[in-house]
């Protein structure tokens, strides 16, 4: 199985979240590769790593589906589902220490690739394309003191808006509603 590549066909229509699902695609290479080299700290690096970045991705999703009037509430238990199976996969594997059989390399990138792309992208996320092709591709609805598209006109990564200390990521000071 090679890498997962993003491509145009996996596009939903906007920046923001085909952004995170580029990255995200690139995270779950990571994984496959340390479940391939069977190195187990480079496995819990990459899963930690991804399950961080699919909770903010999540949020964004969220976010972005409430601002467009998507009924998202559907989602919510799929994306739980998705990082228990992550945390499930990452129990087996390093249970194992480095030491599991070539068919569990081979089911686990299948299992990642098929979540990925057909589950995440395909089945949860292209139902938003429609409603989201009557907005502009860089549509962001704004965590910042409530200022649309913030996080782009103020050329930082929607990801950053979500910080620990409730505080914009591009360093406005506006307080982020999306933590606390």
């Amino acid at each position: 199985m090679t890498n997962l590549k993003w491509t145009k066909k996996l596009s939903i229509g906007n920046d923001i979240l085909d952004s995170e699902h580029r990255n995200l695609i690139g995270m779950v290479n990571d994984v496959i590769h340390a479940i391939r080299a069977k190195d187990c700290h480079a496995l819990a690096q990459a899963i930690e790593l991804l399950e961080v970045w699919l909770c903010v991705h999540f949020a964004n999703e969220a976010k972005i589906a409430q601002a467009i009037n998507f009924d998202f509430a559907s989602q919510k238990p799929a994306q739980q589902f998705s990082l228990k199976e992550l945390q499930l996969m990452r129990n087996e594997l390093m249970l194992k220490n480095g030491m599991w059989p070539d068919r569990a390399t081979g089911y686990f990138a299948r299992f990642l690739k098929n979540w990925m792309i057909d589950c995440h992208i395909i089945d949860l996320n292209m139902p938003m394309k429609p409603a989201l092709q009557a907005y502009d591709y860089k549509f962001w609805p704004g965590w910042c003191g409530g200022e649309a598209a913030h996080a782009i006109k103020a050329d930082c990564s929607p990801a950053l808006v979500i910080s620990s200390t409730g505080v914009c990521g591009c360093r406005c000071d506006s307080y982020s509603s999306a933590v606390g």
